[in-house]
């Protein structure tokens, strides 16, 4: 009987082995580092491309320049000042709009 426990004891399995912390860290930083890379390409790439072509557009402005702000409003540029645009919205009115709230210069486009 002694030497059948001792055989079943014999044939089983090895415990599995605990990997190690540093182990685990391994294996996870493959994965933490494709994060990474994705966070760049997908969400801070494209912005900074954004911003910095915003940040040529506001310092191209020029007088006579047929602008759209951040709020809505239509106008022509008639003073670039360091922070601010002096904007013409219609025939006697003149507004003073942030620099950074100018968002697209419109063009050649009808105005309706």
């Amino acid at each position: 009987m002694r030497s059948m426990i001792l055989l079943a004891l014999a044939q089983a399995p090895a415990p599995a082995a605990v990997p190690s912390v540093g182990d685990q860290l391994a294996q996870m930083l493959p994965m933490f580092v494709l994060i990474v890379v994705i966070f760049y390409f997908v969400i801070y790439r494209p912005q900074k491309q954004q911003r910095e072509k915003h940040q040529t557009l506001i310092s191209q402005l020029k007088k006579g320049d047929k602008v759209v702000t951040s709020g809505g409003i239509w106008g022509t540029v008639t003073n670039v000042g360091k922070e601010t645009v002096t904007l013409q919205v219609a025939e006697n009115a003149k507004i003073k709009v942030a620099r950074d709230h100018i968002l697209r210069v419109r063009g050649d486009e009808a105005d309706d």
